[in-house]
């Protein structure tokens, strides 16, 4: 893991050519207004908002639609695939184009990929499509979705990148990631309270929020001057396998296989475990998840905007917390200990994730901010096609391998982090 300290630069950054240094300065002079920090939470948080009611719903209502374990999380896991790989690509295209029409481009393609996604869903439950021709269209529209939503995350992150010093890096990128935790406390919230209406409802507020994000963001957001759209192009293509970044991406990839196995089959157990009803799942899945939230947002609102420490670290420990997550949740019986397994998660992501996203941002050039974030954005999604899988075929064998195959995850990339870390004192 490459070591990289808030305010400091990376050796693998530290000369830019002119033009980026040029660029550099004016966005010390060009800061993040506290109104621009708002609208692009607001913008992140809707999405956020809009996956945590799908995964708080998918299980029970793949399950009403006749679906089994393996088709519902390998829905999440294919599209998550395809989110991955579109991510970088719309990243990429923000440093040429701005920031601001590649969000709202995220935004509408989540609209309507969650209007298509809930209209096959409601065909299934009237009886108009049915098995593998269901499963199809199911996986068909979602990936469509995938495809353009992967916009809104990368450019946000950029925008917000361009516009904050290096000092600034680490909190800003915490309060940026206070959306994903606000938007996963809300959306089982409003999950929870509009299955009442049917499980198909939270999906409709979803698309409705999604709209209205787009809205803020053409009303409110500046566009990006088009000087500095020109001097971000750069010849080279940020890749994977950049030694400046490749050791947060993998442990990022790491971390959301384990987590995406929690996450995916945490349905199926409340529900098996807790002999609880389709309505009655959803709303305890969200309520867990908002546990699991609540404690990322707590986390990233006072420790990572107010501690100072090795990008590596906070990572660590953050790996060792989701790990003693996973083994609770693997025992729970009762929802008090489930609460506990997912507070330990919470604030494993709470920790792992502004440092990760931060390190990988001060690693590279300014005209490489919008590449990165692009490639930051996807390693969520690629550990959503691994994770989801894995952990839904291990669960058919028996409920409890799901949240130790997460353990187990968890453990090797912690002690990958360390491994490395102790490879860069001995090369020093």
């Amino acid at each position: 893991m490459n070591k990289v300290q808030p305010g400091h630069c990376h050796s693998g950054a530290a000369h830019y050519p002119p033009y980026q240094i040029a660029t550099e300065i004016r966005a010390l002079h060009d800061q993040l207004s506290r109104h621009e920090l708002t609208v692009l939470i607001v913008a992140l948080m809707t999405t956020a908002i809009g996956q945590s009611l799908v995964f708080a719903i998918l299980a029970p209502l793949g399950r009403e639609v006749q679906l089994n374990e393996l088709q519902i999380t390998s829905i999440i896991a294919i599209s998550a695939l395809v989110f991955g790989l579109a991510a970088p690509a719309w990243g990429r295209l923000s440093d040429r184009v701005g920031r601001k029409p590649i969000i709202i481009t995220g935004l509408v393609g989540y609209t309507l990929g969650t209007l298509a996604f809930t209209s096959v869903f409601y065909a299934g439950l009237t009886g108009m499509l049915a098995g593998w021709a269901l499963y199809g269209v199911l996986l068909l529209a979602r990936c469509s979705q995938s495809v353009i939503m992967s916009a809104t995350n990368p450019a946000s992150t950029a925008y917000a990148a361009d516009h904050t010093s290096r000092e600034q890096r680490t909190p800003t990128m915490a309060r940026l990631g206070t959306a994903n935790s606000m938007g996963t406390i809300l959306g089982p919230a409003v999950s929870g309270a509009l299955a009442t209406f049917g499980l198909l409802a939270p999906l409709y507020f979803a698309a409705g929020m999604a709209a209205m994000a787009a809205l803020l963001v053409w009303r409110q957001l500046p566009l990006t001057p088009a000087r500095e759209r020109t001097s971000r192009r750069v010849n080279t293509r940020l890749r994977f396998t950049d030694r400046r970044i490749r050791g947060f991406l993998g442990t990022a990839v790491g971390l959301f296989v384990g987590f995406s196995g929690i996450q995916q089959t945490l349905g199926f157990q409340l529900q098996d475990k807790l002999n609880l009803g389709g309505i009655e799942t959803a709303q305890m899945t969200g309520a867990a998840l908002m546990i699991s939230a609540s404690f990322t947002f707590l986390i990233q609102v006072t420790v990572m905007q107010r501690m100072s420490l090795r990008a590596s670290l906070f990572i660590r420990l953050g790996l060792a917390s989701l790990f003693v997550g996973a083994i609770i949740i693997s025992i729970f019986n009762s929802f008090a200990v489930l609460g506990i397994g997912m507070a330990f998660l919470g604030t494993g992501l709470g920790l792992c994730m502004p440092a990760i996203s931060a390190g990988a941002s001060l690693a590279v050039s300014p005209a490489e901010q919008g590449a990165a974030a692009g490639l930051v954005s996807s390693c969520p999604a690629i550990g959503f096609v691994a994770g989801p899988v894995c952990a839904g075929a291990l669960y058919q064998v028996h409920d409890n391998l799901a949240p130790l195959f997460s353990a187990a995850v968890f453990l090797a990339v912690l002690a990958a982090v360390g491994l490395a870390e102790r490879r860069n004192r001995a090369s020093k």
